[in-house]
């Protein structure tokens, strides 16, 4: 049962094993759903620990949360190459979301320890505790605290029963006064290198199980409201309506339109809403979001420059009002190309054909960005590429060779 080439059917069946047990710890029986600090999410944070532990690793948490596992390098306190991601989940989620690249370097470091293989650096895999956002309606908590960037606002955030994230940390034990602890000091980090299910269908719909990240997409997030004139479907005439349902509608529309054929770029209208609207009546207000994505930020801008000009243009013509209200902005962040050389590498000796592709999701080592250089490792996942969803699925040969390509880029790391 060894991570490398030798052996890799074991491997890869037991970080899928690992995978089948961690999705017990759920808020609900018949699906996988567990957000930030509840029993279900302590009970994961245990089973990584003791994990960790078992695998030759000292294991802390820190005041977000998160759980750690370190293997020391040949000189103690060395500075540590940093990897893991996050281990909460979205309602009615997926087991290899973020789950996978906690598992795949417990794995590996198992077998490095059983080796008794130790290298010039130390080995920090981290569980971040929160990265969905599910249940305080704020993102990659457990990846800013580490980063040293936790907006302190958020703690006044509610969850759904009205209890702030501030006293359901205090009453797990995670004092807010501490979260500044959480954060590395710079030059205790080497790099962060995140292994992670692509979420996507390009790797499976190119015969290849693995992909190098060249940048993590930024996205523009809005929500929209527009406000028509409400009247009798019957009898208010075509061109005297002021309807704000096709107003929405051309608009999402001219989304679809400005984002299609751009390598990269994607927009979105994943809400749309025709608030007390009825089959008779002409809707008088349409509420929908906006979500634009690219790999390169000023293509992004340009796309939510022209998306924006439109809007303005559709609601004058169609004589309805507009109000338009960002909710999220984040920059692309760029994976770092001396880590994605030593990706390649690590992929190219393993016999696979090498891709460099985008990431379209956010991930936790868009935060840890803050304070090192990151890079990622895709894995292919099938069903289309579905994630987020109980039909996220990946094959065990797949984190077999994940789990030897990780392990190649660990061996031969140079900083």
């Amino acid at each position: 049962m060894d991570c490398n080439i030798e052996t890799p059917t074991a491997c890869g069946e037991r970080i899928m094993r690992w995978a089948d047990d961690l999705a017990q710890f759920s808020e609900a029986p018949d699906m996988l759903t567990r957000t930030y600090l509840t029993s279900a999410h302590h009970g994961a944070a245990a089973q990584l620990a003791e994990w960790m532990c078992a695998a030759g690793m000292s294991v802390r948490r820190d005041m977000a949360g998160n759980v750690i596992g370190r293997y020391e390098g040949l000189i103690p306190d060395a500075p540590a190459l940093l990897t893991g991601s996050h281990f909460d989940s979205v309602r009615n989620g997926g087991k290899y979301d973020g789950n996978l690249g906690i598992l795949l370097p417990i794995a590996c470091v198992q077998q490095w320890h059983k080796a008794g293989k130790r290298f010039p650096f130390a080995i920090e895999i981290i569980g971040f505790a929160e990265e969905e956002g599910v249940r305080f309606k704020a993102t990659l908590l457990g990846s800013r605290a580490a980063a040293g960037t936790f907006d302190l606002a958020v703690l006044d955030n509610l969850d759904e029963a009205g209890h702030s994230m501030r006293d359901v940390m205090a009453a797990s034990g995670f004092h807010a006064a501490g979260l500044g602890k959480a954060a590395y000091a710079p030059q205790a980090v080497l790099a962060f290198v995140e292994v992670h299910i692509e979420q996507g269908p390009v790797l499976l719909n190119q015969e290849l199980p693995l992909g190098v990240v060249s940048a993590i997409s930024g996205a523009s997030r809005f929500t929209v409201e527009i406000e028509g004139l409400a009247g009798h479907a019957g009898t208010v005439p075509m061109e005297m309506r002021r309807d704000a349902a096709m107003a929405a509608a051309e608009i999402g529309l001219y989304i679809e339109q400005r984002c299609h054929g751009t390598r990269g770029l994607v927009g979105t209208v994943g809400q749309f809403n025709v608030p007390n609207g009825a089959a008779n009546v002409v809707p008088g207000k349409a509420i929908f979001s906006i979500d634009i994505r690219a790999e390169q930020d000023q293509i992004r801008q340009a796309a939510v420059a022209d998306v924006l000009a439109r809007i303005e243009q559709i609601a004058q013509r169609r004589h309805v009002v507009v109000h338009t209200r960002k909710t999220h902005e984040a920059s692309s962040v760029p994976c770092a190309p001396w880590l994605q050389q030593q990706l390649a590498g690590a992929i190219e000796t393993s016999g696979i054909a090498l891709k460099h592709l985008p990431s379209g999701a956010g991930h936790d080592a868009m935060a840890m960005a803050a304070i090192t250089d990151v890079a990622m490792l895709f894995v292919r996942c099938g069903n289309g590429g579905i994630s987020h969803h109980p039909d996220e699925i990946m094959t065990a040969a797949d984190a077999a060779l994940a789990a030897q390509v990780f392990s190649r880029f660990v061996e031969n790391f140079k900083h």
